[in-house]
């Protein structure tokens, strides 16, 4: 299989939109800065001194539990434990590449998740899967032509190696006639510096790697996003009360959840109403 491009952040907008439709995915070398990420790090590194490998919520049932890890740390709300997170949720090349993979099909787009994802010592290889696949009944109903619905990036904390569990990708099956998934034999290794990102495809098949390691962990977060018509996994807006997002930019807010959506592209955002009828004493 043919590894995954790596480009400089400078790269031409059309080059990196030209492997995302080629392979499903690319790799974006220094796309976010040292010191954020230093900075989310660091305090990823104390929070998840607090969280018991295998216990992520995403877990449920036997093949949840499965899919997360069972020597795997979870967490997401990132934006609660370090305000570095709104630097990397802001970054300007991410969004340029998501509003050219979404806006086709969307008013604008807004979080699906952001997860620290620590992979431990001796952990098996994901499951191969699909982003998208969380909507699974779009995806079915439209494959193979699904529109891209969901821009998904894996970044490197610190150095990720193939031997310490570096995501695995199929290049090009999000172009696959079929729906059924590939065996591992088939991926390819995205190995990351601190800072680098793996962008990827919702349609394109990937998995954590298998940790080979006796005693060292694989630090990684994933950040995605997805259309604005759709839920997200995870429920950021509840993270925050109406008012505490006013410093950051109308970025981060509608990212949120903060803002509302507008179904007509590049308007910015519709009107967010919130109705509440005071209750009087009696």
């Amino acid at each position: 299989m043919q590894p995954v491009q790596r480009f400089a952040p400078d790269t031409e907008l059309e080059i990196l939109l030209k492997a995302m439709a080629d392979d499903g995915a690319f790799i974006v070398e220094a796309m976010f800065d040292a010191a954020t990420i230093d900075a989310v790090r660091q305090a990823s590194d104390r929070f998840a001194e607090e969280v018991a490998p295998g216990s992520s919520t995403q877990g449920m049932g036997e093949d949840g539990k499965a899919f997360v890890g069972a020597n795997t740390i979870r967490f997401s709300s990132l934006a609660k434990i370090t305000p570095a997170f709104f630097t990397m949720l802001d970054n300007d090349l991410f969004h340029r590449i998501a509003e050219a993979r979404l806006l086709d099909i969307c008013g604008s787009y807004w979080l699906n998740t952001a997860q620290v994802m620590y992979i431990g010592p001796g952990e098996k290889a994901q499951v191969l899967h699909r982003d998208a696949d969380n909507w699974w009944p779009f995806v079915k109903a439209t494959w193979p032509n699904t529109p891209e619905v969901t821009v998904s990036a894996m970044i490197g904390l610190d150095t990720v190696t193939e031997e310490l569990g570096a995501t695995r990708v199929v290049p090009g099956s999000h172009l696959a006639q079929e729906l059924e998934l590939y065996a591992e034999a088939k991926t390819v290794p995205a190995e990351l510096g601190p800072g680098d990102a793996l962008v990827y495809s919702g349609n394109v098949q990937h998995g954590g790697g298998a940790n080979l390691t006796s005693d060292r962990w694989r630090r990684a977060m994933h950040m995605s996003v997805v259309a604005g018509w759709l839920a997200p996994e995870e429920a950021a807006a509840l993270d925050f009360q109406l008012g505490e997002l006013d410093d950051q930019s109308e970025r981060v807010q509608r990212m949120l959840g903060h803002r509302s959506y507008d179904p007509r592209p590049h308007r910015g955002g519709g009107l967010w109403l919130r109705h509440v009828k005071a209750i009087e004493d009696e």
